[in-house]
């Protein structure tokens, strides 16, 4: 069953769509129409996403926003495609995989100009040629968890895709248990993702190679254009942009869970949210994906994983580049950059302005005290904006987080003295930490409640809580719960690759 095209749409949804990464060769991808998603409905809808693409949040509710974002009905113009891709899954080479139930609507103009051309996925809109015997549908469970983790980045200033809409239907599809579907409107400005390149250099087929390589510099790294050698340096460009993605990722303490090659973006963006989960009780090698046996992707690991998906997207490039010194010379900054850059979030996380000898010995035995007591990732930078420098008696609501008082009475009489050898001031320096440590992130646990509450038709959860992650930083006094120590039931939580 093909989806109609939309008459007069325009009207409602003022959407020039356009078909870039469409008008590649017919190789790249395969066209396909979404299959329809019936009686849909929707859970919520995202007015920062939207006022990317220039669409009026008053739209939302309306019958033709819901059948477009669900897939029921196109866009003028739109040709709709799914892309073809291969990868490493944990390690391994997994051969061709692509988009098994995401579908390419096609790239509609930014509001901002200077941000291009913004692409519209949908994800969960039904089984393609590289579903690989699934249904290509998503579930209301893990569409919810994406959907607000992508805002919940976004407003965390970290680089991600973006969620413009869920919505859900009561059409069933089996996982462990049955559970109903739903349909993610995903933006970026590309989903090329490392795998792609993977895909043409595996098969052998050099041409589509360059061609898929020339297009991503020339549509999203013009600058890199006119280089000397431009495949290197677009290589060491990814590089950088990939490792500082991976500092920011630790800063806040967000484990991706999956970083397969597939699921890296080759414009350094967080995609592919499934398994996530936020850093609570302060482990360094918690893992957060349930199937995650070996712990490849743990917390401590994501940085290492980084550079090895930064190597593997290298030895595709090599071809092009045109030898093993200069594709080496393009990877070479990636410990570099990542240390320099997670060293400027650590000073800032902690409200240092100047950089001083033993820096580093002072943040190791932070993390050391905080891993030894399981302290609150989030909980603990966050009170830590408000100590006070002379006042060591009002440490009381951070000094609980540690099982080892005298342990952190003792960091934080170190602390106190770095403050004092740069004058801080602690009024200005409670505003630098606040804007940087953030009070409220995506918990599993309340992502969960959130979850079972639109399992029973209830999507006023979903919206409040989107609400409040789209401000971190602010203090909320009315959402105050929401940042507080997980339940005891909040440790059970399970989070897996199966949605």
């Amino acid at each position: 069953m093909h989806a109609p095209a939309v008459k007069n749409i325009a009207a409602v949804m003022p959407l020039s769509i356009g078909n870039a990464f469409a008008a590649l060769p017919p190789e790249f991808y395969t066209r396909l129409m979404p299959t329809p998603l019936p009686a849909p409905y929707l859970v919520d809808a995202s007015a920062s996403a939207a006022a990317l693409i220039g669409l009026d949040p008053a739209i939302f509710s309306s019958e033709q926003f819901v059948e477009t974002f669900s897939g029921n009905q196109l866009l003028e113009a739109s040709r709709p495609v799914a892309a073809v891709y291969s990868g490493h899954q944990f390690g391994q080479w997994a051969g061709q995989l692509g988009d098994g139930r995401a579908i390419l609507l096609g790239d509609v103009p930014a509001s901002d100009p200077v941000a291009g051309r913004i692409e519209l996925q949908l994800k969960g809109a039904g089984a393609t040629p590289y579903s690989r015997m699934g249904d290509g549908r998503a579930v209301l469970r893990s569409s919810i968890r994406e959907f607000l983790c992508s805002e919940a980045m976004a407003a965390l200033g970290i680089p991600t895709s973006r969620a413009l809409s869920v919505i859900g239907s009561n059409q069933l599809v089996m996982r462990e248990t049955p559970e109903t579907t739903a349909v993610v409107t995903r933006l970026a400005p590309s989903f090329v993702r490392f795998g792609s390149f993977e895909h043409w250099f595996y098969n052998k087929n050099h041409t589509s190679l360059k061609v898929l390589a020339d297009y991503v510099i020339d549509t999203f790294y013009p600058e890199l254009a006119g280089a000397e050698n431009r495949y290197h340096a677009f290589l060491a460009e990814v590089t950088k942009r990939t490792a500082h993605l991976m500092a920011q990722w630790q800063a806040v303490g967000f484990m991706h869970g999956v970083m397969n090659t597939d699921n890296m973006s080759i414009l350094g963006l967080t995609i592919d949210y499934g398994p996530f989960g936020f850093m609570e009780a302060y482990d360094p090698s918690y893992i957060c994906n349930h199937t995650d046996s070996q712990g490849r992707y743990a917390y401590n690991m994501q940085p290492q994983i980084g550079h090895w998906n930064c190597y593997a997207l290298g030895q595709t490039l090599l071809p092009l580049i045109g030898s093993v010194e200069a594709t080496e010379d393009a990877l070479k900054n990636y410990q570099a950059q990542y240390a320099e850059k997670l060293d400027a979030l650590l000073h800032a996380k902690l409200g240092l302005q100047t950089y001083q000898e033993n820096d580093d010995k002072l943040f190791d035995a932070m993390f050391a005290l905080m891993q030894g007591s399981h302290a609150d990732f989030t909980l603990f930078f966050r009170r830590l904006g408000d100590l006070q420098s002379v006042h060591p008696e009002t440490d009381a609501p951070l000094r609980d987080l540690f099982i080892d008082r005298m342990g952190f009475d003792s960091w934080a009489q170190q602390y106190r003295l770095r403050l004092t050898a740069e004058n801080s001031i602690d009024a200005t320096r409670r505003l630098a930490m606040h804007s940087i440590n953030p009070k409220y992130v995506l918990r599993n646990y309340l992502a969960q409640i959130a979850i079972e509450k639109a399992q029973k038709k209830d999507y006023s959860e979903v919206s409040k809580l989107r609400q409040i992650l789209e401000r971190p930083f602010d203090e909320q006094p009315e959402h105050a719960r929401y940042a507080e120590l997980p339940p005891d039931w909040a440790s059970k939580l399970e989070v897996s690759c199966s949605s």
